[in-house]
């Protein structure tokens, strides 16, 4: 499974991001073809930050999985769920569950300034996210995902 995250404090536009990339309203499956790709890819597509939505880890794993895609799009909040870290931690510790599943981290949009303490070779950090026109980062995105 291939995964492509976006971080990011409450309120810097996570979830238009997604909706712009992929016309997804809640969660959904599409189709994006990779830069220079002939064939979609399959992604699944779930819109809410998974702490906000209360989504652990391991719940989401079960999700994506029922949906038979080859890759994953996802919102995380930086830091823990504040009522209930234990169960829905920060940014970090979601990406190494992941990739304990066996997912491979393809890429991660960090909107704002607060990547979590997130350190990636697949990171790239969106500061003026929160200012600039959505379609402008929502484009740079796409670019730093490798998506046509």
């Amino acid at each position: 499974m291939d995964a492509y995250i976006v971080i990011g404090n409450p309120n810097t536009r996570k979830a238009s991001i997604v909706r712009s990339l992929t016309g997804c309203f809640n969660r959904s499956v599409r189709d994006i073809l990779p830069a220079g790709g002939k064939t979609p890819l399959r992604v699944y597509a779930r819109v809410g930050s998974l702490q906000e939505t209360r989504t652990r880890p391991d719940d989401f794993r079960v999700e994506v999985e029922k949906t038979r895609c080859m890759a994953v799009l996802c919102c995380i909040t930086s830091s823990a769920h504040p009522s209930d870290p234990a169960e829905y931690p920060d940014a970090q510790t979601y990406i190494a569950r992941f990739e304990q599943f066996g997912w491979h981290i393809r890429a991660i949009a960090v909107l704002g300034q607060n990547s979590g303490g997130v350190r990636s070779a697949h990171l790239r950090q969106f500061a003026q996210a929160t200012t600039a026109p959505i379609n402008v980062t929502s484009h740079s995105v796409r670019v730093h995902f490798g998506w046509e």
